[in-house]
């Protein structure tokens, strides 16, 4: 059993886990507008963190992407604070 050194590193690993799935379902596993909306459901309730709260997600990713050893999947996380608007957008 593998443990984590926080609730927030679990649930965020959790998070990503399924937004990884959602994002890379085939039309034929899963209904595109419901894919949609659940990525856009994550991206809303992410614009509504603290930035404190923000940092410590964006920390945890960054750890997640330097860690994953499957190309696609860090192209993934490397993407994934300005996809789900953690970053602002560069300017």
């Amino acid at each position: 059993m593998s443990e984590f050194p926080s609730l927030t590193h679990a649930l965020a690993e959790g998070l990503v886990d399924v937004l990884w799935f959602v994002e890379s379902c085939e039309d034929e596993q899963m209904d595109p507008d419901d894919a949609v909306r659940v990525l856009e459901d994550a991206a809303h309730l992410m614009g509504r963190l603290s930035p404190d709260q923000r940092g410590e997600l964006l920390d945890l990713i960054d750890a997640m992407a330097v860690e994953e050893t499957d190309p696609e999947r860090r192209e993934f996380l490397e993407d994934f604070p300005e996809d789900f608007g953690l970053v602002d957008d560069p300017a």
